[in-house]
Formats: C-alpha cells, sequence, structure tokens
C-alpha cells in the first residue's frame, strides 16, 4: 500500500516539474527543443561580437563627399567565385547565400522585401515573412511543424538554391571622411539574385530580399572561404572579400534626382557603357585628385640641371670676357711703344 503511495506522489512531483519548466522557457527554445533539425548550428552572437560589429560601420551621414551606387555581381566570373562555392553544404563550409538562408531559417537575421529596382525600404512594414516571401515564392520544399511563435520549418541541405543564386545586388557608398582623411568604399545592403527556368523556357531573375549589410557583417566575418586556385588555404573570410573590394561588379544605377536606373537614362547598350565607365573614371578622377604627391626624383632633378646650366653659362661668360680682354692687350700692345713696359694690372676683392 506505502509503495502505491509512493508512485502517486513520485508522479505529482514529475508533473509539477514538467509544468514549471514549460512556465520558464521562451517560445524560442521551445521550437528549438520541440524540433531538433531546424537548429541549423550556427553560434548565436556574443556581446563583444555585437559590440565589435557596431564599431567597425562608417557613419556616412558626416562625410563631406558621397556617391551612391548599385552593382551587380556576377558569380560566374571566377573574381566573384568565392561567393559561389562551395554550392553545398561541407561541414561548417557553405556559400554566402545557404548562410543568409540558414540564418533567416533560424530567426538570427532580419532581411527586408525587394520592392523594386527604384527603392529599398528598411522599416518594419517591409520585413520579409520567411515561409511566404522565401519559401513560397521560390518553390522551395519544406516541412512545417507548429504553428503561431511555435512554428518551425525543416528544410534539407540539398533543397535549398544555393546552386541557383547566381549574381547578386550590392549598394555601396563611396566616400570622403575629411575628419579622419579617408576615402573609401562602404557596403551598405547585399541582395541575392535566384535565377530559375521559367514555364517556357526562359530564363527567370528573382531578387529574394535586401539584407543590411551590418545584420550579416558578424556571421560572414567568421565564414571562412577560398580565394585562390593556388593557394587553398582559408585565409580570408567572406567580410574581408567585400571589405578589400576583391569583388568585381557592374553599376547598375547611381542615386540620383530622378531615382532612374542607368538602363533606363541610356536604352542604347553602347551608351549604357560608355556611362558605367565614364563613372568608373570619375571615382577615379577625384581619388587621384584628393592627394597630391610629391616626388623628390622629379623635383630635385631641374634644380641640379639649373645649376649644372648656371654654372656652364658662368663659365662661358668668363671665357668671353677673357678672350675679349686679351683681343684688347694684343690691340693695345701694337700700339704702344716696344720701350714702354706693360704696366701690371692687380685686381683687387672686397671681403
Amino acid at each position: 500500500m506505502k509503495s502505491f503511495y509512493y508512485i502517486i506522489v513520485l508522479f505529482v512531483v514529475c508533473m509539477l516539474a514538467q509544468d514549471s519548466l514549460a512556465q520558464i522557457q521562451t517560445p524560442r527554445t521551445r521550437r528549438t527543443l520541440e524540433s531538433g533539425n531546424n537548429n541549423t548550428g550556427l553560434p548565436e552572437l556574443t556581446v563583444r561580437a555585437r559590440a565589435k560589429n557596431e564599431a567597425q560601420g562608417v557613419n556616412i551621414d558626416n562625410v563631406v563627399w558621397l556617391r551612391m551606387l548599385y552593382r551587380e555581381i556576377d558569380l560566374t566570373k571566377p573574381e566573384n567565385a568565392p561567393l559561389y562555392f562551395p554550392t553545398e553544404v561541407i561541414g561548417d563550409r557553405m556559400n554566402l547565400f545557404t548562410l543568409m538562408f540558414k540564418l533567416l531559417m533560424d530567426d538570427k537575421l532580419v532581411a527586408y522585401r525587394y520592392i523594386d529596382d527604384r527603392r529599398e525600404v528598411f522599416t518594419d512594414q517591409y520585413k520579409v515573412d520567411f515561409e511566404k516571401d522565401v519559401l513560397i515564392s521560390n518553390r522551395i520544399m519544406y516541412r512545417r511543424s507548429g504553428t503561431g511563435a511555435n512554428a518551425s520549418f525543416i528544410i534539407d541541405d540539398v533543397d535549398i538554391p544555393g546552386n541557383q543564386v547566381l549574381a547578386y545586388y550590392i549598394k555601396e557608398a563611396v566616400y570622403f571622411d575629411q575628419a579622419t582623411g579617408t576615402f573609401g568604399t562602404e557596403i551598405l545592403a547585399i541582395s541575392p539574385i535566384i535565377t530559375s527556368e521559367g514555364f517556357y523556357g526562359d530564363t527567370r531573375r528573382n531578387p529574394v530580399f535586401w539584407v543590411p549589410y551590418e545584420n550579416i557583417r558578424p556571421y560572414i566575418s567568421r565564414s571562412l572561404i577560398m580565394t585562390s586556385n593556388y593557394n587553398n588555404a582559408l585565409t580570408y573570410t567572406t567580410d574581408d572579400f567585400f571589405q578589400l573590394n576583391m569583388y568585381k561588379g557592374d553599376i547598375i544605377k547611381t542615386v540620383n534626382l530622378m531615382n532612374l536606373t542607368l538602363a533606363e537614362q541610356y536604352p542604347d547598350s553602347a551608351e549604357f557603357r560608355n556611362a558605367q565607365d565614364s563613372i568608373e573614371r570619375q571615382l577615379r578622377d577625384f581619388e587621384t585628385r584628393l592627394w597630391v604627391a610629391r616626388d623628390t626624383a622629379k623635383t630635385v632633378a631641374p634644380a641640379a640641371n639649373t645649376r649644372t646650366n648656371t654654372r656652364t653659362s658662368a663659365r662661358a661668360a668668363r671665357t668671353n670676357t677673357n678672350n675679349s680682354s686679351n683681343n684688347n692687350r694684343e690691340v693695345r700692345s701694337t700700339t704702344r711703344s716696344s720701350n714702354t713696359p706693360a704696366a701690371p694690372s692687380r685686381s683687387v676683392r672686397r671681403r
């Protein structure tokens, strides 16, 4: 009989303990525990990492010169290949889009809807709904577990379309900060473009979303990539790849009063390419004019030549003077009597 009472008491204690554990768990913790496959294994940001990320940004609001433009990065070019490979997850290595996708799936990254080619708005109104704007819109296979705050998505790595993202849009700011005397480029936002085949065999390009660079930087600063076919060591991070301007992208738009893209301003393909080259040249010329480099080899050489020319001209003048004086002496000697000795001449210099 006593053993029966002990069993009942133990059962009640276990129920109370389970109820208490459920109360102290947050919805995020419950979702992770209920679906172990949803855990991507990506690390959480520490306080130090967040503080470092905030300190790395450049406040472009206080600069004296600013040119904001948009580029398209073609991942089929060898220079941009580090952003595309590996197309499938290999251990903890993955390409840029797969990393973004996993962060969004794990609620560690905030992205914003791609509205059109003219603007991007980073407000709560345009935050991405991961299921609707990413999974359903791009026909990505997934399984859903739970509802509401406890909803989770189970997606196999092979179903992540990392190999279909063949290009990126990036928004960058080229600036000159007079306070620090620096000229540089700051990446502001990134938008992946999924390339797929349409219903009629045509190629579809779908910009998925915009991600502010400061949101993704803490994660890509720890994502190692291979940047050379000759050195296979992972010596750079994805953040290094952007900060060191190792990518190659074509300008497709600059911020202008009419808010038009280059294609809208220059419909002709030749004029479009000339406009791109002109903007690139303007940026290079502006940076060149900022710095006045005094070349000592060029400034010393003229001085030496001038000194040499001065000495040469002085010698020539003295030679001409001596020749003229000798001629005068010869003339005087012919007119002077032979019995009259020539008087010695002496020059006096004042010190």
